[in-house]
């Protein structure tokens, strides 16, 4: 994999021309938190924030997305009809990811890519994005990433990873994509000798990360007996049912489908939704298979850390970002979640 050097004095120049081929998008300061959104002509992504406060999710797949458009007017031709909606799917890049948030990007793909169903409004808009990473040199005291299959430095899903070597980045471009961004940009690079360097700096920035979850034990725990445990009631206790955790966190893909009517026009959309949510598994008929808050934190935690593993096989469905331990209020913590199943699913665990 090549290794290119981009002067810190030439990246805003290689930016803007980029703007001629790509929507650029990254994260930016909005009072005391740093957010991803669409950059303006002048605007720069702002590369010392930690963490964003939501995940860089949100430009796959957005938190409300129009699908159809119809009108009810019957002197139109065309009442009644659903029509789908125009959208723009030329290239764009997004700056500055974490290679964590990259990461649950490609999680998040093995749910809209399967071999039965292939969702058209995510997987193309995936496809004309190209994700430009950040190496993360200072992880964030929750941060447990390199216990969740993933790391600081971590490739997977990304196109390019930036490292920020004071004067300049080292760019290491990783696929096809990642090249036509470089060469576009025209930041005049040669290839450098960079391995060596990238790796002293990813041993460093692991060696930072003092917070883990045990894992090896989940997949062959029986699934019944995690279920039935005795230790939901005291996990679910203090949830208000806020949904925090689902919105923050970078892997979560429930959505719901609502139709809105203003006049004679109407649009189908999709908005992400909540298993945390009271409302999210009622039926028509008024019945609630998970009408507790019970039922709810415990469907979350075995989706993430056991069902997600035993379908795909390719470990928790977490890349251990932090957001939901930051963020939830009532100090729900995964990591600890995740220990107390770890453990009840030991080989030698007592019967549960």
């Amino acid at each position: 994999m090549p290794i290119v050097k981009i002067e810190k004095q030439n990246w805003e120049s290689g930016l803007n021309t980029l703007r001629q081929t790509y929507g650029l998008c990254g994260p930016v300061e909005d009072k005391e938190y740093h957010y991803f959104k669409d950059l303006g002509d002048a605007e720069l992504p702002d590369f010392g924030c930690l963490n964003t406060r939501l995940s860089a999710k949100g430009i796959v797949y957005p938190q409300s997305e129009d699908m159809f458009e119809y009108t009810l007017d019957e002197t139109q031709d065309d009442h009644h009809i659903m029509k789908d909606v125009q959208k723009d799917y030329s290239p764009r890049a997004v700056l500055g990811i974490r290679p964590c948030d990259a990461k649950a990007v490609e999680l998040v793909k093995l749910n809209f890519d399967t071999t039965d169903y292939k969702d058209p409004y995510w997987l193309k808009a995936w496809e004309r994005t190209t994700f430009v990473g950040l190496a993360c040199d200072n992880p964030c005291s929750s941060c447990f990433c390199t216990t969740a299959g993933c790391g600081p430095y971590h490739q997977e899903g990304l196109d390019i990873l930036l490292v920020d070597n004071d004067d300049h980045y080292l760019a290491q471009i990783l696929t096809e994509k990642g090249d036509r961004f470089i060469e576009t940009a025209g930041w005049n690079t040669t290839n450098v000798e960079g391995e060596s360097l990238i790796e002293e700096r990813k041993a460093a920035a692991e060696a930072k990360i003092t917070s883990h979850v045990s894992t090896e034990n989940l997949r062959g725990a029986d699934t019944m007996a995690l279920h039935s445990a005795d230790i939901w009631e005291d996990i679910s206790f203090s949830c208000i049912n806020c949904g925090t955790c689902t919105f923050v966190c970078p892997t979560c893909w429930c959505f719901d489908i609502q139709d809105e009517v203003h006049g004679k026009k109407g649009k189908r959309m999709r908005n992400w939704d909540s298993c945390m949510f009271p409302i999210f598994t009622i039926h028509t008929t008024g019945h609630n298979p998970r009408d507790t808050k019970l039922q709810r934190v415990r469907q979350r935690f075995m989706h993430k850390l056991k069902y997600f593993v035993d379908k795909y096989d390719q470990g928790i469905m977490c890349v251990g970002c932090g957001r939901c331990v930051t963020q939830c209020p009532v100090n729900i913590d995964i990591r600890r979640v995740c220990e107390i199943m770890n453990n009840l699913s030991a080989p030698d665990a007592c019967a549960v």
